[in-house]
């Protein structure tokens, strides 16, 4: 009966019953791709067609909902959800769907919302809707009820009063994340995992690994809408994502293969593109033998050759990593001390530790033990095979053999300690405009993504520090001290940061890239 009633209640809320937020028509019901998307457009609606490498199950994202583990990107990504901050191209906070806030004490938050926010389904976006929303997610998500500390919410009217456990500096800039987007708790979560928000685009149709259909927010509150009708496809393949582009079977791709950029490289096609800080970073597992000892962690860390993986595979179109964060933040890694590709120093840790090639095969082993790593990674970032293959060269000339096992399987194998020995993965480390996201969710004790067991007092200590003060500079400098100690121990290794680019038909405007890498599909997006 409750479904029944909350079905009923968004259809006569989509026809404008509340003042001010009605719907201004029919926001359509069909797909927008192949025959349906022509069809569109020989009646007039303009239509856009996305490939994307990233929108799939591998990546945690079956569908469009934020309070599902990383679906909160696509939702944001895709316009289908807002977030009640977010993050200006400064790496900022600007209030979205908030219009102010207030801190009254270091465990009071007070976030007056903007008066003309409505949910494409015409309610109003109050602080009634907005508590609604937070509770689910603090009570189905595991990382933001990590993030957030939040031990009590109020609301009234446009005020929503926010008490946290403990002190929480970061607590606005997880509430820009993307599992932050604001959705109708009573309209729900369908089946296929679409959801009601605030963005610019309705989700109409959801098939995990294959497409999302969305068509225009009649009702947007914040401006017009351009595009009627979109498809975001994906396409996990870089190979057939580049000869959809060629082809003008889609109109824009992210995710393209560097190796496909030349391909783009003319007037019939338009680049936006910046640096962000998603780094491309090595994982130890500190349950396997192996990497336990430090001497291994050492000579992986030097055996890599990241200067020749950003200039030669990425064809140019990245950065040097050091730390977690790149030299463009106020806490990033230009004072950090790492190791560099030192392939005869790392032959002569390895040999003091007792890592000796007896047997002339060109492996070392130690104890009658072959060196031998297990690398685990995924496909559908085109740049992390290329990764494996890198480092699986390079780590060979000193002594150490590399089992690749790039999967889509990944998550599911990464559980299984026993199965792996370093986890390369892709994670956009400062999206946030704030150094504690990284930490809290990769390396401490509590950490969700800790996949390897990492455990350091040090972090720990500093981690209390990080997360308990309010000055700016005193954060800056504890993140900077924690990813020294992250090197110090070569916990990671922090390969490279992604230069993203989207490309475009040159007839697509609006389409931009943003260092966070969260906004793509918005109401600033057209087609001539």
């Amino acid at each position: 009966m409750k479904k029944v009633i909350a079905v009923l209640l968004a259809v006569c809320l989509s026809v404008g019953i509340l003042a001010g937020c009605g719907s201004k028509g029919d926001t359509g019901s069909g797909t927008a791709g192949g025959e349906d998307n022509e069809n569109a457009r020989s009646a007039g609606k303009k239509t856009f067609v996305f490939g994307d490498t990233t929108f799939n199950a591998e990546n945690e994202e079956p569908n469009v909902n934020p309070h599902y583990a990383y679906a909160g990107w696509a939702c944001m990504r895709y316009g289908v959800g807002e977030t009640l901050f977010k993050i200006n191209d400064s790496m900022e906070l600007d209030p979205w769907i908030a219009a102010s806030f207030e801190r009254p004490d270091d465990l009071t938050w007070k976030i007056t919302l903007k008066d003309n926010v409505c949910f494409s389904n015409g309610k109003v976006c109050d602080a009634a809707a907005v508590k609604a929303c937070l509770e689910d997610l603090i009570e189905a998500h595991d990382r933001a009820r990590g993030d957030l500390r939040i031990e009590s919410i109020d609301a009234d009217g446009l005020d929503l009063t926010i008490k946290t456990s403990v002190p929480a500096p970061s607590l606005l800039n997880y509430l820009s994340e993307p599992y932050g987007c604001i959705i109708d708790m009573e309209a729900g979560v369908t089946e296929d995992g679409i959801v009601v928000g605030t963005g610019p685009y309705v989700a109409v149709e959801l098939i995990t690994d294959d497409h999302l259909n969305l068509v225009k927010n009649e009702s947007y509150w914040d401006g017009d809408v351009k595009i009627d009708e979109i498809t975001v496809r994906t396409i996990s393949d870089g190979d057939t994502l580049a000869l959809a582009l060629q082809s003008g079977e889609i109109d824009a791709a992210y995710g393209m293969a560097y190796a496909s950029y030349p391909l783009f490289e003319n007037d019939n096609y338009t680049f936006s593109g910046t640096q962000t800080s998603r780094s491309f970073y090595c994982q130890m597992n500190f349950t396997s033998p192996v990497i336990q000892d430090d001497a291994v962690r050492e000579a992986v860390a030097m055996g890599i050759n990241k200067e020749g993986f950003v200039n030669t595979l990425l064809n140019g179109y990245g950065y040097v990593g050091k730390g977690v964060f790149p030299d463009t933040v106020a806490f990033g890694g230009s004072t950090l001390t790492a190791k560099t590709y030192d392939p005869e120093g790392a032959k002569a840790v390895l040999e003091e530790a007792g890592w000796v090639d007896s047997d002339g095969d060109g492996i070392r082993e130690k104890g009658g033990q072959k060196l031998a790593i297990r690398w685990l990674s995924y496909p559908s970032r085109q740049e992390l095979p290329l990764l494996a293959e890198s480092a699986q060269a390079t780590l060979k000339e000193i002594g150490i053999r590399v089992d690749l096992n790039v999967t889509a399987d990944h998550n599911n194998i990464a559980k299984d300690q026993s199965a792996w020995d370093i986890y390369v993965g892709a994670n956009v480390n400062c999206g946030l405009g704030d150094p504690a996201n990284f930490f809290s969710t990769h390396c401490l004790d509590a950490s969700t993504m800790n996949r390897g067991s990492y455990h350091s007092g040090e972090i720990e200590e500093l981690a209390v520090q990080l997360n308990s003060t309010f000055d700016t500079e005193e954060r800056n400098q504890t993140a900077i001290q924690m990813q020294q100690q992250l090197l110090n121990d070569n916990a990671f290794v922090f390969c490279s940061f992604l230069r993203m680019s989207m490309i475009s038909k040159s007839n697509v405007t609006g389409l931009v890239a943003h260092p966070c890498d969260f906004y793509e599909l918005t109401a600033d997006l057209d087609i001539n």
